[in-house]
C-alpha cells in the first residue's frame, strides 16, 4: 500500500502523507490504497448512524463517497488526524442518502433520483430550475437504458406516477431475485451518472464541473471493479 512513490516522495517523509499528496495529484493507485486503508472507518460510521429505511450497503456506498471527498480534501500538514476529518465527511454523505431515501419513500419525484448528481451532501441541487424541464430530461435519460434497467429505475424511484417500490417487489414483478434487481439498479445508476450520457440534465442542475465528473468516473470504476466487468449496461 505505502510502497507507491513518485516525485516528491522519499526517505524521511510520512508514507501516508505521501499517499495523500499523490492521490490529490491524480494518482488513482494512491487514491485506491487510501480508500482501502480507511474502509473500516466507513463501516464504523455507518454502524453508528440512524439509517431509517436506508439499507446498510446503500449507506456504505454513501460513506465511501464521503471518504473519497475527504481523501481529496485533506491537508496532511494540518494538526488534525485524517480519521477525525474523514469521520464528519462520511457522516454527512451517509445522512444525505438517508434523507434522499426518505424522499424516495414519500414519492418525491424527481428529487430522490436526482440525488445521484448531488455530491455535496445536504445541499439540494438545482431546485430553483424548472421542475417540469428537469423531470422531462430525467425521464428521457432513463428511457435510453436497456428495457429491464429502465423498468427497475422507474419502479424504484416512482417515475411513472406510482409509489416507489422495493427491490423485492420489483423482483417479483420481473420474475428475478432481489440480488439481480439490486445489481441492475446499480448498473443503471452508474450509466446514468456518466457525464457523456447526462450532460443535458447536469446542465439543468449545474453539476458540470470537473470535480463532479471525476467523482462520477471514480464511482463507476469502483463499481465495475467489484462487479468484475467493464460494461455498466450488462
Amino acid at each position: 500500500m505505502v510502497g507507491i512513490q513518485k516525485e516528491g516522495s522519499g526517505p524521511g517523509l510520512d508514507p501516508e502523507a505521501t499517499l495523500f499528496a499523490q492521490a490529490q495529484a491524480g494518482c488513482s493507485e494512491s487514491l485506491n490504497a487510501l480508500m482501502e486503508q480507511h474502509e473500516g472507518l466507513v463501516h464504523l460510521v455507518v454502524r453508528r448512524q440512524w439509517l431509517l429505511s436506508l439499507e446498510y450497503e446503500e449507506a456504505l456506498q454513501a460513506g465511501r463517497r464521503g471518504l473519497w471527498r475527504a481523501v481529496l480534501g485533506y491537508d496532511a500538514e494540518r494538526d488534525i488526524r485524517f480519521s477525525t476529518y474523514a469521520y464528519l465527511a462520511i457522516m454527512r454523505y451517509v445522512w444525505g442518502d438517508v434523507k434522499a431515501e426518505q424522499r424516495r419513500m414519500t414519492g418525491e419525484v424527481p428529487i430522490s433520483v436526482l440525488a445521484l448528481y448531488n455530491y455535496e451532501a445536504g445541499v439540494d441541487p438545482g431546485w430553483r430550475k424548472d421542475q417540469e424541464e428537469i423531470r422531462d430530461s430525467l425521464l428521457a435519460l432513463v428511457k435510453r437504458l436497456p428495457e429491464q434497467q429502465s423498468e427497475v429505475i422507474s419502479a424504484y424511484y416512482g417515475l411513472r406516477d406510482q409509489e416507489p417500490q422495493s427491490l423485492e417487489a420489483i423482483g417479483k414483478q420481473l420474475g428475478i431475485n432481489r440480488g439481480r434487481v439490486y445489481r441492475m439498479r446499480n448498473a443503471a445508476l452508474v450509466w446514468l451518472s456518466q457525464p457523456a450520457h447526462s450532460q443535458v440534465l447536469r446542465s439543468l442542475l449545474a453539476r458540470q464541473d470537473q470535480t463532479q465528473y471525476e467523482l462520477a468516473d471514480q464511482l463507476a470504476q469502483a463499481w465495475l471493479k467489484r462487479r468484475g466487468g467493464r460494461n455498466g449496461h450488462s
